[in-house]
């Protein structure tokens, strides 16, 4: 009879964890696919915006005299390899470019062209925001599984490590290496 218990207890005690395992197992993969679902939608979105002010350079030109080269960050972007940090701290200072120019030649404001992509371009900052901001709470959750136990054996076992924020630090600022990398 003792022999039936102790199995028994130990039965129980492996299916509970088990099933702890699988459970934590199977947070870990939600986490890692929403992460990947959010990384897509901002890739997605810096696009969008790289596109955007792409299409601005020929509005501009085509619409004003300019005679200093307009853009020029974006123009080199084409051909380089960038992450997701760098890539936006380089597409806001082209938005800026944008705004500035806009200010200098205010017959813009009457280009149809020119207005659809102001409008564009407003309307991805207020996706690239709410992006962030899911990723980083996604980003927080799987972190907190990675760092505490009794999830942080799992993350060991399956070498899920720590990842970094979308920072949104502030873009106005000289410093440039301010990105959590």
């Amino acid at each position: 009879m003792d022999v039936f218990i102790l199995g028994f207890v130990i039965l129980v005690v492996l299916t509970i964890f088990f099933t702890w395992f699988i459970i934590t197992y199977n947070n870990f993969q939600e986490y890692i696919i929403r992460i990947n679902e959010a990384e897509a939608t901002i890739d997605a979105i810096l696009r969008k915006r790289f596109d955007l002010l792409n299409k601005s350079i020929g509005v501009i030109k085509a619409n004003v005299e300019v005679e200093e080269d307009i853009l020029e960050e974006i123009v080199k972007l084409r051909s380089r390899k960038l992450s997701n940090f760098e890539l936006d701290r380089k597409l806001y200072d082209g938005i800026n470019e944008f705004n500035v120019l806009k200010e200098k030649h205010k017959e813009l404001n009457k280009v149809e062209n020119f207005t659809k992509i102001e409008e564009g371009l407003d309307n991805s900052e207020v996706e690239i925001t709410a992006s962030r901001n899911y990723y980083n709470e996604t980003i927080t959750k799987y972190n907190i599984l990675v760092q505490t136990l009794p999830s942080n054996f799992i993350a060991k076992i399956y070498k899920y490590k720590h990842r970094n924020f979308f920072d949104n630090k502030d873009m106005t600022d000289e410093i440039i290496n301010d990105f959590k990398l």
